[in-house]
């Protein structure tokens, strides 16, 4: 299905009917991603709905770099457009940090939160350092034939937790926009009861940060799943709507 937010097309897929559930996936994933598990949920008696963020999936590319807040404002009127209310929310890495943001902006309407890998602590590490400093020394080499490869490999095989390799264009400075806001400061003014959701493996937002939002967010839970990585959605589908499912 479609819409038109400010001018843009904005792409979103529907599952089912019933109570409102609204989906919101990570970087650089689509709507498509979701299926599997929308269709699970949807069959509880729930109208799931998954959009595809600006620049993501079908919908219309950015036309300028975004920011967190660019993403909150669209999400705004997308809700009012689809007239939810009362509604869960789900959000998965990057979407988890968006549902974060719109669960304590809009606390009357949203029902129920569920944070999956949320990557809503940016804080600066040794390890996100080092990470800078290797993206630095590489910019250096950029007169060299097979750069692009060159970049490519060292991102994969030693930074390897970087979205930033894979994004083009506008894209870049959005995704740079994005990781520089840590959210951590507003996880307490949370209040709508919420659910935290994690793999034991997941590799780009450790274990250690589900822990720290359990305990910043007062009325969660925290469910860890056995070996599963970031990507539990795409591994585990099957898992995480049960453990959706048998908390909402």
């Amino acid at each position: 299905m479609e819409t038109t937010i400010n001018g843009a097309k904005a792409y979103y897929q529907v599952f089912g009917s019933g109570k409102p559930f609204l989906i919101l996936h990570g970087w650089g994933s689509n709507s498509d991603r979701w299926v599997p598990i929308a269709e699970q949920i949807s069959k509880k008696g729930f109208k799931v709905i998954v959009p595809d963020l600006p620049g993501f999936g079908k919908s219309d590319a950015l036309l300028m770099p975004w920011n967190t807040n660019n993403y909150i404002n669209w999400l705004e009127l997308f809700i009012k457009d689809l007239n939810l209310s009362d509604f869960y929310l789900l959000g998965h890495s990057f979407g988890g940090a968006l549902s974060s943001k719109i669960a304590v902006k809009h606390v009357q309407d949203v029902k129920k939160l569920f944070l999956v890998s949320a990557a809503c602590v940016r804080k600066k590490t040794a390890t996100k350092s080092f990470s800078a400093v290797i993206a630095k020394i590489i910019k250096l080499f950029y007169f060299l034939p097979y750069y692009g490869l060159f970049r490519k490999a060292v991102y994969k095989f030693i930074i390897r937790k970087s979205d930033y390799v894979y994004v083009e264009g506008i894209m870049k400075q959005t995704y740079l926009n994005v990781v520089a806001e840590d959210l951590s400061f507003h996880l307490p003014f949370i209040k709508v009861p919420t659910v935290i959701i994690w793999g034991s493996k997941d590799e780009f937002t450790p274990i250690d940060e589900a822990y720290f939002i359990n305990k910043q967010i007062k009325n969660s839970k925290l469910i860890v799943v056995p070996e599963a990585g970031h990507d539990i959605n795409r591994k585990q589908p099957e898992v995480l709507a049960e453990k959706v499912l048998e908390n909402a």
